[in-house]
């Protein structure tokens, strides 16, 4: 008998297979259901080491089925949701923002309502032995939108979000927001910044930037290459969300970020020079294939987290600087993808 059943949403992505690698082993008394639609974003391959063990059920499924959605709660009775699922892709949302509506803002809602009906009797009355269940939701600093060359988003910064993307995730947020406060639902928020490490998709930058430059082809940076974002290694936001869903204070917002801001052109040039140390070319720099192309639409210019709430209240703190995260990183893709020959 497990003592929690955890409804685990978006577990073949990046950071849902990295949550439920570290979190399975530590809670071998819990059951993991992991639901996922299986699209571009998540594949199996990223549960290998997962889908053997005794405490994880994968599911695959949309989280907008609310049939689906109410089944799996009433069979396993469902005792808390940690909730990754979500379109994340900017430049996806700029050529086709109607999933990113669909997925990000009806899916959590389906999710909350769903939640809400299992759980409580009526608005602020638990149902028996439910007091103690949680509602963890995933967000990005993308919400707070663009920050100068000074300043840190906290967790009482305005929502100001720029694009498809970070406007679908701030309704979700205050959806989530909004459950707690009108009906009681014990929800939890993270915001965290810009992740990167192990079984990232290909498309997002730090893989592009590695398998571009493996294969030959030109590395390609938006605009100049100066836009600035906080980078988190994978590992230690997971840490963090798993801290945040056994300690954090109910209704409360938790910002995650690794105290890491570093320009997309260092971003670029750094591992190009690990490259270069790691698997060196027959000739020349891997920093040569660098190409500069046409700016986002709405790019925005700097994102950087104050983490202090989630260090000071629940003892968190990143593990890795950029520069020991990223070699990790790099060392996996050479390991994993490029030497399978699945560039």
């Amino acid at each position: 008998m497990f003592k929690k059943r955890i409804l685990i949403t978006g577990g073949a992505g990046f950071i849902g297979a990295n949550f439920l690698e570290h979190y399975t082993r530590q809670h071998p008394d819990w059951l993991f259901v992991n639901l996922d639609k299986l699209t571009y974003a998540g594949t199996l391959d990223n549960l290998r080491d997962v889908l053997p063990l005794k405490n994880h059920l994968f599911v695959e499924g949309d989280i907008c089925d609310r049939n689906l959605v109410e089944n799996l709660f009433d069979k396993h009775k469902i005792t808390g949701v940690i909730h990754f699922a979500a379109e994340s892709h900017v430049d996806n949302s700029i050529k086709n923002p109607d999933a990113f509506i669909q997925t990000n803002v009806y899916g959590t809602f389906t999710l909350l309502d769903v939640a809400k009906k299992y759980w409580l009797d009526s608005p602020q009355v638990f149902k028996n032995g439910f007091e103690n269940n949680r509602f963890h939701h995933i967000s990005t600093d993308e919400v707070y939108g663009s920050l100068g060359p000074k300043g840190l988003f906290t967790e009482t910064t305005s929502y100001a979000p720029n694009s498809p993307y970070s406007a679908s995730k701030a309704s979700s947020d205050m959806l989530v927001r909004s459950y707690f406060h009108t009906y009681g639902l014990p929800v939890l928020t993270t915001n965290c910044s810009n992740n990167y490490g192990p079984k990232q998709h290909p498309e997002k930058l730090i893989p592009t930037i590695i398998r571009k430059a493996l294969s030959g082809e030109n590395i390609p940076i938006y605009g100049d290459g100066q836009n600035i974002r906080d980078w988190l290694y994978v590992a230690d936001h997971c840490k963090g969300i798993a801290l945040v869903f056994e300690k954090g204070k109910t209704g409360e917002t938790y910002n995650i970020g690794g105290r890491n801001e570093r320009t997309n052109l260092y971003i670029a040039q750094h591992i190009c020079a690990l490259l270069d140390r790691l698997k060196p070319k027959k000739a020349g720099s891997y920093q040569d294939q660098i190409t500069f192309v046409k700016d986002r639409a709405g790019h925005d210019f700097r994102y950087a987290i104050d983490a202090g709430k989630i260090e000071s209240e629940l003892g968190w703190k990143a593990a890795e600087n950029f520069e020991s995260g990223i070699e990790k990183t790099v060392q996996w893709y050479i390991q994993n993808i490029i030497e399978n020959k699945a560039l």
